[in-house]
């Protein structure tokens, strides 16, 4: 199920399930009952039938609709936590969002990564690879270390223009003394859909599908 800026179907759950066992026990305790007022209409006056197992049946009846009572209470409060939370989740459409991750989204011959590196990286290798995972770009450079952007721009080693599609990074950093240095990649973009069919949110950023916990910052588009 995809949510989108124009229509979406928000997640239902109900209580059916606890309903649906109410409904069973209270029907076990209406024909309990009857079978109880039998029985002590029918009881011989001389030797009266000892009620303590009657007593011990109806706390029971009692404690399994208290527990039932209980998992409706607890079904209603996650189904309102659910729609609060989906709600959060869809104002998230149209909003600009930085999510980490090796993916970024290729268009009319332009694509970006966004990246953080550990330490200064005069030997570095950056390789694009596309949905495949065959590799279409490679270039070595020197990267300083901080905040930085790779941009790429989509032509393949035979000098033909890749297409448009989603496509990953992968960078090779190395100090001067060649020891690793660690790189983190990111991706920036307009959230244009939610997906909330899984186990967890899936959010579609420039064309991109992210795990929703994977965003790492949200805000209005344009930086206003």
């Amino acid at each position: 199920m995809s949510v989108n800026a124009l229509s979406g179907n928000l997640p239902n759950s109900g209580v059916s399930a606890a309903s649906t066992d109410a409904a069973g026990i209270a029907e076990d305790f209406d024909a309990f009952l009857q079978l109880l007022t039998t029985q002590l209409k029918n009881q011989n006056p001389l030797e009266p039938m000892d009620t303590n197992e009657f007593t011990n049946q109806l706390v029971q009846f009692s404690t399994v609709e208290q527990t039932i009572k209980t998992n409706e209470n607890l079904e209603k409060l996650l189904v309102l936590s659910a729609n609060n939370a989906t709600g959060t989740v869809v104002g998230y459409i149209g909003k600009n969002a930085i999510a980490a991750g090796s993916s970024s989204y290729l268009k009319g011959g332009a694509v970006k990564w966004d990246y953080t590196l550990s330490g200064s990286a005069p030997d570095t290798t950056i390789t694009v690879r596309d949905a495949a995972g065959s590799v279409v770009h490679n270039k070595t450079l020197s990267l300083t270390a901080g905040k930085g952007s790779y941009n790429w721009d989509g032509l393949l080693p035979n000098g033909r223009a890749a297409p448009d599609g989603v496509y990953s990074i992968t960078i090779d950093a190395k100090d001067a003394s060649g020891n690793r240095v660690s790189a983190d990649t990111s991706l920036e973009g307009i959230v244009s859909s939610i997906d909330l069919s899984g186990s967890e949110p899936v959010a579609t950023i420039s064309g991109v599908r992210v795990n929703l916990s994977s965003i790492r910052e949200i805000g209005l588009a344009g930086g206003s």
